[in-house]
């Protein structure tokens, strides 16, 4: 079962939320907050899995309890839910070592899986915020995962990957798997757009 602490300073997004994650038989919210100071306080005392962050609550902002969460080296995994892309936001989430970055307007079925990802020691970020923040002057992709993408876009399965690049099949989606992680997609499709909006695969 994965417990999961809710900061969320609207009370009828919060209580909505709240119903839609405990629809889900691995998951359970044991507590929630309107405010960053109450979330802070009690997240310390509940020592959830994983903690829904809003950014903007009264007390202390959902950046301020990531913040506190990764200084006092708690094992709850911070994820960020919230309608701001903004890039200095985002800039503080990555130095606060957030599990998950999500935006408000995601579907819901996306905040069920990334909150799996994140407890599965993936790191997610919305797709939108990677391609504001990574420029083509810092490709975090070697050489041979580019080569991987680049096949990828021709639409060939993991087997047709592999023979083209002369691979076997579970070390094509050993580089399949770094090249979301790296930049914080679900699945090669988003990987391919972010890699060409930085002219990656040019």
């Amino acid at each position: 079962m994965i417990t999961i602490y809710l900061a969320e300073d609207q009370g009828m997004l919060n209580s909505a939320l709240s119903q839609l994650l405990e629809l889900e038989d691995d998951l359970h919210v044991v507590g929630k907050a309107t405010d960053g100071k109450t979330a802070w306080q009690e997240i310390q005392n509940l020592e959830p899995d994983v903690a829904i962050l809003d950014i903007e609550m009264p007390g202390l902002t959902g950046l301020d309890v990531a913040d506190q969460m990764h200084m006092n080296k708690l094992k709850t995994r911070a994820l960020i839910l919230t309608t701001f892309a903004q890039k200095a936001y985002f800039e503080r989430s990555v130095n606060a070592y957030v599990a998950g970055y999500l935006l408000k307007d995601s579907p819901s079925d996306d905040l069920i899986t990334v909150i799996r990802q994140i407890m599965a020691g993936k790191t997610i970020y919305a797709p939108e915020l990677v391609v504001n923040m990574i420029s083509a002057d810092s490709n975090p992709l070697t050489k041979r995962e580019l080569a991987v993408l680049i096949e990828a876009d021709k639409g060939g399965s993991t087997k047709e990957i592999a023979a083209s690049l002369f691979l076997s099949d579970g070390t094509v989606r050993n580089y399949l798997s770094a090249i979301f992680s790296k930049l914080g997609v679900h699945h090669r499709i988003e990987a391919v757009k972010v890699a060409k909006q930085n002219k990656w695969l040019n």
